[in-house]
């Protein structure tokens, strides 16, 4: 890790703007640094910083083991080693920044066995998920929203109190409330060394405002070890400390409704004289440079009110000071500010970095009260994920965990119609996948009953209890009766490769008569090899495709849809709920390689659809309106997202006349039922040229699925799918 102090003269220029141009440049060495030690990856950008060398080594030879096999698990085992990783934390020092706290490990990544209890076996359930190819989410961690005004409004030392009290109210759950107090412990640990860390940093510093700056943050630092934010920055601050704790933790990544929840700290630092603007959209840039979690701007209040103020145009500015990765929602609804979504799109093309993001309130509101929830509820949910929706400390979800592989479902359906001596058809095939898509559900919603039966004596979730409404108050881990909701995702993936595949055989074989299931077979199985196989793949892949605009595949993927929404609801049971969602997140891949060539043109192990997307080149002219009509035709309508995935090229934006007509696009679309939408500006020309040598490009942000991330951080493998779309797009 670079040394951050002592690199700018006394008279250097050192306004808020040219200390966060300084910053974002910083952050561009990070990530090349990061690529050089750690290689590539297919994820979030996180901010991290690289560690000293020698912080690896030093806490493994650290590591508290409270199982047989070496790992550790529980309460015990969990609390134990972040209490280690946070005393041993190399503490983060920029005096251009306002804050002093970077991620830099996570706790999970030491753990000597990574699998699940062994004490808590799910062997039973291993063949189903693996015939099926189940992302099963058994023993994932965090992926739900926590609601920060817990803790801005008890702070750490209010948090401890909170534990005591309620720790004397419910004897018998000490293991539960002991973990929680290390963790805090932990934390305020790292602090402490933080202040060290300062201390050594001004008697090095020579420029009179970075010195004046790395005060405030020493004061900042040593009032938040035990007291409740005062002003904008101590509550930006604190949850900078807590996100990363957080984060290292177990990866967390949720935000929360940003503007509301910052707002009145800058309203009373301004009656009172103790910030200017500029200081405060610098304070919120600050926050969102050291790590790009989901936040949201807008939306509605229970009464109906748009959260929509001059300070959510402040959290926009604050994003294009950083102008890199950044993950804020917009939350559009039909009574909302036209001119802030003006303005969200204006940043949209003019950085070019894929924020903001746009969901659908009237879609996502309804959605949600379809599971019996009443509107006032429904409307606290905060878009804190890739592609989901939370109740913020309210409601444990697993969004983003457990997928089901649709195109595994279709090739074991095919292969046993193949197989089963009846004669073939398009509609036979349809009532065999039917039946495999609800028994990979049911297999599926088995899967999570377990996780939650064992998850808290695996893998407990300490830090995010401490944000939520019920786990403290009732000594019960989130994941095991502490949370008020449990709403548990389940998303389809692959539903353009299954409706593509429908419709061609449909085309290709029933209506046509041009193939025989036979020559389909063959080509198949020898993945479109032989004389004739390129042939037959390309007129498979020159069916009618999903996205074309009231095509038969279109029909097919509604159908799909509809028929997997049943499937997965059908397993809600008292106030356990199944809620389902069309996402594919990095799984694209992976779940691809587990899937030979299907009867749509692609080849064999090649990636599935992304999300709710079609394929690339679904219409040679790349109709947006018929892929937003198609994706808004799939959407589940239970709360959770099915998104677009939008590609445009930079010049489409020049002049006002463009931009309006993107915003008149958003409010259509959402007005339609579109639930999430994400759009990347990006030259299909520098694309390429990036693709070709990324190095050359480490300022490029790509909004990959649901989270951006530097292209030069992605592995080839999965800058290619990016690539893809976007000169299938242009």
């Amino acid at each position: 890790m670079r040394d951050r102090v002592n690199q700018l003269p006394p008279d250097a220029p050192m306004d808020y703007r040219a200390r966060m141009a300084i910053l974002r440049e910083r952050k561009l060495e990070d990530t090349q640094d990061k690529l050089r030690e750690l290689g590539p990856v297919n994820s979030d950008d996180h901010g991290t910083i690289a560690p000293p060398p020698a912080f690896d080594e030093a806490f493994r030879n650290a590591i508290y083991s409270n199982h047989p096999n070496g790992s550790w698990y529980g309460y015990d085992g969990y609390s134990e080693n972040f209490y280690r990783l946070m005393d041993l934390y190399p503490a983060f020092i920029d005096p251009c920044d306002a804050f002093p706290c970077r991620e830099m490990a996570y706790l999970g990544s030491f753990r000597p066995q990574r699998g699940f209890l062994p004490e808590a076996p799910y062997d039973h359930l291993k063949p189903t998920q693996e015939q099926y190819d189940i992302v099963h989410g058994i023993g994932a961690q965090q992926h739900f929203g926590i609601d920060y005004t817990i803790g801005l409004t008890l702070g750490w030392g209010g948090l401890l109190e909170k534990i005591d009290a309620y720790q004397r109210r419910n004897p018998g759950h000490d293991d539960f409330y002991d973990a929680e107090v290390k963790t805090i412990r932990g934390v305020q640990q790292w602090m402490k060394h933080t202040l060290e860390a300062i201390d050594a940093a001004l008697t090095r510093e020579t420029h009179p405002v970075l010195i004046g700056n790395l005060k405030q943050m020493r004061e900042c630092t040593e009032h938040l070890l035990d007291g409740v934010p005062r002003t904008l920055r101590e509550a930006c601050n604190w949850i900078c400390w807590f996100k990363m704790a957080s984060r290292t933790y177990n990866g967390d990544g949720a935000g929360g409704q940003l503007d509301e929840l910052l707002r009145p700290y800058y309203e009373a630092d301004l009656a009172s004289g103790r910030v200017t603007r500029d200081e405060a959209v610098f304070y919120i840039s600050c926050l969102l440079l050291s790590d790009p979690h989901y936040y949201q701007v807008g939306g509605l209040t229970a009464d109906g009110r748009d959260m929509i103020t001059y300070f959510s145009y402040m959290v926009l500015e604050a994003a294009d000071w950083l102008d890199s990765s950044c993950n804020i929602t917009v939350r559009v609804h039909e009574g909302m500010d036209r001119a802030f979504l003006k303005k969200s799109v204006e940043y949209l093309f003019k950085n070019k970095n894929g924020w903001p993001r746009f969901s659908g309130d009237d879609a996502l509101t309804e959605g949600f009260m379809r599971l019996g929830y009443p509107k006032e509820l429904a409307v606290k949910r905060v878009a804190v994920g890739c592609h989901w929706m939370s109740l913020p400390g309210l409601e444990y979800t697993l969004n983003d965990c457990v997928k089901t592989n649709n195109t595994r479902i279709f090739e074991v359906a095919l292969n046993e119609m193949r197989h089963d001596g009846q004669p073939p058809s398009v509609e036979r095939l349809w009532d065999i996948f039917t039946q495999h898509t609800q028994r990979c559900v049911e297999a599926t919603a088995e899967g999570i009953r377990f996780h939650l039966k064992n998850q808290w004596r695996n893998s407990p979730e300490l830090a995010l209890n401490l944000l939520s409404h019920g786990p403290i108050e009732k000594g019960l881990d989130m994941s095991g009766g502490g949370a008020e909701y449990y709403n548990m995702c389940i998303d389809g993936t692959g539903i353009a490769t299954v409706a593509d595949s429908f419709a061609a055989l449909e085309q290709r074989v029933e209506r046509e008569g041009r193939l025989s299931w036979a020559q389909v077979y063959a080509a198949l199985d020898s993945d479109f090899g032989g004389p004739n196989g390129e042939y037959i793949r390309r007129m498979l892949a020159e069916s009618n495709r999903y996205g074309g605009g009231g095509t038969a595949a279109d029909h097919w993927a509604e159908r799909i849809s509809l028929h997997f929404t049943e499937c997965v609801t059908a397993q809600s049971d008292g106030e356990l709920k199944f809620v389902p969602g069309w996402f594919s997140w990095s799984n694209t891949i992976p779940m691809g390689k587990a899937v030979g060539a299907t009867p749509n043109g692609r080849k064999a192990h090649a990636p599935i659809s992304h999300g709710a997307n079609p394929h690339p080149g679904f219409r040679r002219d790349g109709a947006l309106t018929a892929m937003s009509n198609a994706i808004c035709a799939i959407q589940p309508g239970y709360g959770n997202t099915a998104p677009i995935q939008l590609e445009l090229d930079p010049g489409m934006a020049r002049g006002d006349e463009a931009v309006l007509k993107i915003v008149d696009y958003i409010r259509a679309i959402m007005k339609q039922g579109a639930t999430l939408l994400n759009i990347n500006i990006i030259d299909a020309g520098k694309i390429l040229e990036a693709d070709k040598n990324p190095a050359l490009y480490p300022d490029l942000v790509v909004r990959v699925t649901g989270f951006t991330a530097y292209f030069c951080m992605l592995t080839k493998e999965f800058r290619q799918l990016v690539v893809e779309r976007i000169l299938k797009a242009s």
